[in-house]
């Protein structure tokens, strides 16, 4: 998944103590950050027991059906050694056998039971960023036409994607992708190549939609809605990207004195786009990142579900409990505690959440992606989420 805010990135610094256990710096391109971990107890955190557990219990079970199926006995967190795949299966099995129920106060206890607490910080810096992403939706057709003129595309076969962690540790978390030159891996056709008309007549079109500004936003987002000419509702979710650099045009038009720091947001972006078409194609194709799709499921009808879309662990994502982390260090599946305020109220939100997707632009140890749902409320909270934070994760306790 791929968050609205890849647009503008920034880093709130508090100095604190030294941390018990520490990661140097990883030397995978980007990955500038030293991951530490401090121990805490759960009375620590503020509003620990005012959470309702229910919800993110039977989130997290949703994981552990996958969690389960894996084969790894790799690390939670890479570099650290108090916690593995082997562990968080066990406790995977703990909390399909145990009887929760609507219980809050007995979920609740459990994640105090089988896991232990631990604040992230980067090198000494505890405080992080918070952005949010949501569920677009899309009006579109299974047929082009004057109306329905930008292509959503599958998958090219010739698409080749490979994870660095099978070559290299430290680049645990990295993907490159690509296509065959021969005996050479080169670069995929850019965003403006394929507008361009690169996969053109390759029978790759999966849908088409009439705006090309809503399919700019599908791809940051990486999955939505579409509401197709005949009444119908489809979801489409991530199939691959062309492993072409990703763009913030939102940190161009910031650079360029267009949107202040402080005004930047998805609907500020959008705004200015939809205000000047002449230049907004030729923003757009500075990004390079271009995304595939496939059709994930028929809603059936042009009424909304429960039901999120696929994240990057495999699993149905639920709204305000799924939360997008940076693969490199954290495994998928691990429950996670945020510390932050709400991009509309500003009230805290404090919450149990699981760690179930990811993203280009989520970078760094104290880095997280609120995932908000579908609906108007959902994009305006996701559009206008930059929120200072703290995050800490449970690790599971070995089960002798």
């Amino acid at each position: 998944m791929f968050s609205v805010k890849y647009f503008f990135l920034v880093f709130f610094v508090l100095l604190t103590g030294c941390a018990k256990f520490s990661l140097p710096p990883l030397q995978n391109p980007g990955a500038v950050q030293s991951l530490q971990l401090t121990p805490v107890r759960f009375e620590y955190l503020l509003d620990w027991r005012r959470d309702d557990y229910t919800q993110v219990f039977a989130t997290f079970l949703r994981s552990c059906n996958k969690i389960l199926k894996q084969r790894t006995r790799g690390q939670l967190v890479t570099g650290f050694s108090v916690g593995n795949i082997p562990d968080l299966q066990r406790v995977c099995q703990k909390a399909l056998q145990d009887n929760i129920g609507n219980s809050s106060e007995k979920a609740r206890l459990f994640f105090e039971t089988w896991f232990k607490l631990y604040q992230v910080s980067d090198g000494l810096n505890k405080q992080g960023l918070f952005t949010g992403y949501y569920e677009p939706q899309l009006r579109g057709s299974r047929r082009g036409s004057s109306i329905y003129n930008v292509a959503l595309y599958r998958r090219p076969p010739d698409l080749i994607s490979a994870g660095l962690g099978q070559f290299r540790k430290d680049w645990s978390g990295q993907e490159i992708s690509g296509r065959l030159n021969g005996s050479r891996l080169v670069p995929y056709a850019s965003r403006s190549a394929i507008d361009r008309g690169a996969l053109k007549g390759k029978g790759l079109e999966l849908l088409w939609v009439d705006n090309a500004i809503d399919a700019f936003f599908l791809h940051i987002q990486g999955s939505g809605r579409v509401v197709l000419d005949t009444g119908e509702m489809v979801r489409v979710g991530f199939a691959g990207r062309n492993g072409q650099p990703y763009f913030a045009i939102g940190r161009d038009l910031v650079k360029r004195g267009i949107i202040s720091k402080d005004k930047i947001s998805l609907q500020t972006i959008r705004d200015w786009l939809e205000r000047n078409p002449s230049q907004a194609i030729d923003l757009m194709h500075k990004n390079k990142s271009y995304v595939f799709f496939r059709e994930l499921k028929f809603l059936g009808s042009k009424t909304s579900d429960n039901n999120g879309p696929i994240g990057a662990s495999g699993v149905s994502l639920t709204p305000g409990r799924s939360l997008a982390v940076d693969r490199r260090y954290f495994a998928m599946g691990m429950p996670v505690w945020i510390d932050t305020s709400h991009p509309l109220t500003n009230d805290p939100l404090r919450r149990l959440m699981i760690a179930q997707d990811t993203g280009g632009a989520i970078l760094g140890p104290v880095r997280g992606d609120f995932f908000w749902g579908a609906g108007v409320e959902a994009r305006e909270a996701a559009g206008r989420m930059k929120q200072a934070g703290q995050l800490y994760i449970l690790l599971p306790r070995p089960l002798r």
